[in-house]
């Protein structure tokens, strides 16, 4: 009989940055119990994922393995690690516990999809503990860029496993809790590290969120007009940063954006916030001079239809931007975000708005550990095998080689990758297939389904519709037409490419032999032949072609 066995399983999250979903399971091969760590979310872009919603983890795996699945774990209340929750657990209904921010943000999640929120358990943090199989798991805090983030200590037959969630090393945070090293420190002796990776090439150590707020007063303070500010509206350490840094330049504060006044609403909710100073509303904001106002709006990575992007393109709310206004990131644009940010600041300087980012002065840091940091983890944990997790491929494999370079045996493991944690090194066991879901309107559909793929080569290439009518006898009715979308009218021939299509058909269906026109899918076959060709000659396009054929019957 095969011995039990700790695994270690990401299904999202390592690889790329985005979309976290971890797997740890302790028994026999095939026969563990498991437990779930994140539910993330990844956001689309038009290029790739034209028309989704939101992209998930592909949760097959573990489905097909729910009734071995004792508990799922939330480190944290941002996206990409919380995103998915009320989407996904109708498949994956195991008991649920968070830290109290997390779980209200939570449990709003779980009530938008019907549920009542009472699937998910408010535990404290260590030195409680929750059981939960063959594992026991308490909630280690943990300073990130949003409150209560927590990392987990996994204690397991095999020993103890630290999943660090996204951290930073920060003893002064402002608002939540800060990095205790004595804490961290002291939890020793550790099997395995499974570490954050983000930052492994950013060479200097991290600053503290309190170097932030001085920079950002003197910003405020300074701007004439009208000020906006925008960051990531979970960072409600940095929110508060702003609006104070407003009140105490003599501004009114405004929140715009359902994102910024839900995190805030939850902030004080929750008691993490006591003081946030008082806001109006943008209808009050209209009534006060210009350079009296300090909006603080969503869209920090340019989503189009948030607050910042809204008022680079016009109005928002009947706010709107003026030469002489001064626009704040106090953020850091996420790779991939640049031409939507870049869209932003351009449209910003239009309307000669002055734009200030973190390049320009120290307005923002970082809720990831740079490389000096990470190694400082390594350093208090002293873990016997070093698991690289969140972040692409190039950073999970530099955080592998940082780790064997200060003696720590380390794996890369990439999404589908099974790790055995139970030998003195890690040991690649298994490759599980892993994909992604889509959040296609209200349905989810596969990556392998063809729906998006289908999307992408109608972007690309266009569409032609043909109708053809058939009668009683086997014999074209009428002329074939044609319908065309997303294609040029006319071609090289200078004449319509529509008449073209409709000709070049309406001569084959003129000398089609009877078994041929009889046959649906032959006659089909054909026509999407002719009409590729004949727009490949006509516009150097082959588009997608749909064969609309309907019978008359007798």
């Amino acid at each position: 009989m095969a011995a039990d066995r700790l695994i270690y399983l990401p299904l999202g999250g390592a690889g790329e940055v985005g979309m976290n979903m971890y797997v740890y399971g302790y028994g026999r091969p095939g026969k563990e119990r498991y437990i779930l760590v994140d539910m993330g979310v990844t956001f689309p872009d038009m290029d790739g994922t034209p028309g989704v919603d939101l992209i998930f983890p592909d949760v097959e795996w573990i489905a097909e393995r729910v009734d071995r699945l004792d508990a799922i774990f939330i480190t944290h209340a941002h996206e990409d690690h919380i995103g998915a929750l009320g989407h996904l657990y109708p498949r994956l209904t195991a008991a649920v516990y968070a830290r109290k921010f997390t779980a209200h943000i939570g449990r709003l999640k779980m009530e938008e999809h019907g549920f009542d929120g009472s699937e998910i358990t408010t535990v404290g943090a260590m030195p409680e503990m929750v059981e939960a199989g063959p594992f026991k798991v308490g909630f280690m805090p943990i300073s990130h860029s949003i409150p209560e983030s927590s990392a987990l200590i996994i204690d397991t037959p095999e020993g103890r496993v630290v999943h660090t969630g996204d951290f930073k090393i920060d003893e002064t945070p402002g608002l939540g809790e800060p990095f205790d090293i004595k804490a961290w420190g002291s939890l020793g002796p550790v099997k395995a590290l499974v570490c954050d990776s983000t930052n492994v090439f950013s060479p200097d150590p991290g600053r503290s969120e309190a170097t932030v707020g001085p920079e950002i007063e003197r910003v405020v303070r300074e701007a004439s007009g009208m000020v906006v500010a925008t960051t990531f509206a979970s960072n409600i350490a940095r929110v508060k940063t702003l609006a104070d840094a407003g009140v105490a330049a003599g501004r009114s504060v405004v929140l715009l954006g359902r994102a910024m006044k839900k995190m805030i609403g939850a902030g004080v909710e929750t008691g993490l916030i006591k003081d946030f100073p008082a806001t109006i509303t943008p209808e009050e904001a209209r009534d006060i001079p210009r350079d009296h106002l300090m909006l603080l709006a969503t869209g920090s990575q340019g989503e189009r239809r948030a607050a910042s992007a809204q008022l680079a393109r016009g109005k928002y709310l009947g706010i709107e931007l003026k030469g002489g206004d001064t626009f704040i990131f106090s953020s850091k644009t996420i790779p991939g975000n640049e031409v939507s940010v870049g869209r932003i600041t351009n449209g910003l300087s239009e309307k000669d708005v002055d734009v200030i980012d973190d390049k320009m002065a120290a307005i923002h840091v970082s809720g990831h550990a740079n490389r000096p940091d990470l190694q400082r983890m390594h350093e208090l944990t002293k873990p016997q095998i070093l698991v690289p997790m969140h972040g692409e491929h190039r950073m999970l494999r530099e955080h592998a080689k940082l780790g064997e370079a200060g003696g720590i045996a380390s794996v890369i493991a990439p999404n589908g990758t099974m790790v055995s944690l139970s030998g003195n090194r890690p040991e690649v066991v298994e490759f599980v297939e892993t994909g992604r879901l889509y959040l296609d309107g209200s349905i989810q559909v596969g990556a392998l389904d063809g729906v998006v793929r289908d999307r992408i080569r109608m972007a690309l290439n266009g569409q032609v519709v043909i109708g053809i009518l058939i009668d009683e006898e086997d014999e074209p009715l009428t002329d074939a037409w044609a319908e065309m979308r997303g294609l040029p009218e006319v071609g090289q021939s200078r004449v319509s490419v529509q008449d073209i299509l409709e000709e070049e058909v309406g001569q084959f269906l003129g000398r089609a032999d009877s078994k041929t026109v009889a046959d649906d899918g032959k006659l089909e076959e054909q026509v999407k032949r002719i009409v590729r060709n004949a727009c490949s000659k006509e516009i150097g396009k082959k588009p997608e072609v749909v064969v609309l054929i309907s019978r008359l019957t007798a």
